[in-house]
């Protein structure tokens, strides 16, 4: 199995996602700031893409996968199967300074993955099913 790990800095905080290749789909967990979580799980397939929130605190919800996105945006075109991104980011007193921040770290941790993806290979053996009758 292929699996890479990568990492941006800005803002006093840092964030990774670790990536593996499981056959034909991809695996991202994103973390970052003073908290690891899983606040959200979002999915890519046919082009379409889907999310669960987790609860926060007070009736809220996390919102972890508008970075989630932001990495799908960029390596959409180099996917050949289905993705799964866990996200769980919290800066603790976050800014604004940091919340702009995350989105450009998003944004270059989506930039590693898809050069990392261009150059690694999606190697799997195609299912085979039993015939009926």
């Amino acid at each position: 199995m292929h699996q890479q790990q990568v990492y941006a800095q800005a803002a006093d905080f840092t964030m990774s996602a670790e990536a593996k290749l499981i056959g034909a789909d991809l695996l991202i967990t994103l973390v970052g700031g003073d908290t690891h979580h899983i606040g959200t799980v979002t999915t890519w397939s046919n082009k379409q893409i889907e999310t669960i929130r987790f609860e926060s605190h007070s009736g809220r919800f996390h919102k972890d996968d508008v970075l989630a996105e932001k990495i799908l945006d960029i390596i959409s075109p180099c996917l050949s199967g289905n993705c799964v991104i866990t996200s769980g980011v919290h800066v603790n007193g976050i800014n604004k300074e940091q919340i702009d921040a995350s989105f450009e770290m998003a944004a270059d941790l989506g930039q590693q993955l898809a050069e990392w993806l261009k150059e690694t290979p999606f190697t799997f053996e195609a299912p085979v099913y039993k015939k009926k009758g």
